[in-house]
Formats: structure tokens, sequence, C-alpha cells
């Protein structure tokens, strides 16, 4: 496992493709990045976090932001649910980027009320992906958030102490703001 990134430091250029096998630069060199670490295609968990992004994308896009999902599945386990987001998503069955983000996974993964409540809401879903008993990966992967910079400078990170231990719209856009707004105040000083 690489060791964590640390807000203020600068990511080389990174290339992958989406799930629709489209290239994905991380970062997108025109606007700011949300990357975010999630599990495996069937986690109730992500799924039910994934919906407020997926409901509040124009939000996103509005505030300048690219949002890019990395699972640690297969596209062809992605594609049945996660192929309609209206954002990027990246499977890494192999954990590569995990491994040089210092996404981790843990038994601690479980270990909060709020994670339950999470998985049992997913689970109730409409519109949610099986759940394998097994799934690729390992059901033990903890989630991340990285706010990047066009230029690649990692502004804020989050890594999730549970399953259900990420940033909400809400927070992202906060952090956009406040990036803006300290950039502005830099600008006017």
């Amino acid at each position: 496992m690489e060791k964590k990134i640390v807000a203020g430091q600068t990511l080389p250029l990174l290339q992958s493709k989406n799930i629709h096998g489209r290239d994905v630069f991380i970062p997108d060199p025109t606007r700011w990045t949300h990357l975010q670490f999630r599990r495996f295609a069937g986690c109730p968990v992500c799924n039910t976090h994934l919906q407020s992004f997926v409901a509040r994308h124009q939000d996103i896009v509005d505030a300048g932001v690219q949002e890019i999902v990395v699972f640690h599945s297969s596209e062809a386990d992605l594609l049945p649910y996660q192929g309609q987001f209206p954002f990027d998503v990246i499977g890494d069955p192999t954990k590569m980027l995990y491994r040089k983000f210092g996404v981790e996974a843990s038994i601690s993964a479980f270990f909060s009320l709020k994670a339950w409540s999470a998985s049992m809401k997913g689970l109730f879903m409409r519109h949610k992906p099986q759940m394998e008993f097994a799934p690729e990966g390992g059901v033990l992967g903890l989630p991340a958030d990285f706010l990047i910079a066009p230029d690649g400078r990692i502004n804020a990170v989050h890594y999730g102490a549970h399953a259900f231990d990420q940033w909400s719209v809400d927070e992202l856009l906060e952090l956009r703001r406040g990036r803006n707004e300290a950039a502005q105040a830099r600008v006017e000083a």
C-alpha cells in the first residue's frame, strides 16, 4: 500500500478508462475533479450514497467539478447499475488506483450505525445492484474522497473510517466554494 495522499501534494496526470471504454483524465485539466473511491458494484452503502450525487449532478457540474467514482469491481459487474450514472465510473478490480491513492480496507468498514443504516436503506432501494455473497475485491473496503485542482494540486482529502464515511454533495460543494473564495480573496488583495 502506498502512503496516503495529503492536501497540498501535486499529482501527475493519470489516464484511465471508464466502464464505457472512454478515456478519463485524473485530474481533468479544464475543471476540478472530485475523485471518490467506493467499494464493490453491489455495495448497498455505496449506492445509497451515490444516488445523492446522481440527483444533484447538475449542481456539481455548475460548480465546475468533474465527478469520477472508482469501484474495485470489473466493468461487467458495474455496467448494469452504475452504467447509467451521469458521471465517470472506473472499474479497478486490481486495486491499482486504490494503492496509488493509499485507500485501504479494514474490518472497521462495518463498525458504524451510519454504515448499517445506509446498508439497510440500500438493500430496500427499488433499483439496486444485486449484492453478491463474495464480491470481487471483498467487502472491507473503506471510502475516500479527493478534491483535485486542474493543475493536479490536491486541495482536500478525506479517508473514511467506515463504509458510510464520505463527503456529501453539500460538503463537496462547500469545499469547492471555499477554494473559490480563498482564490478570489488572494486576487483582490
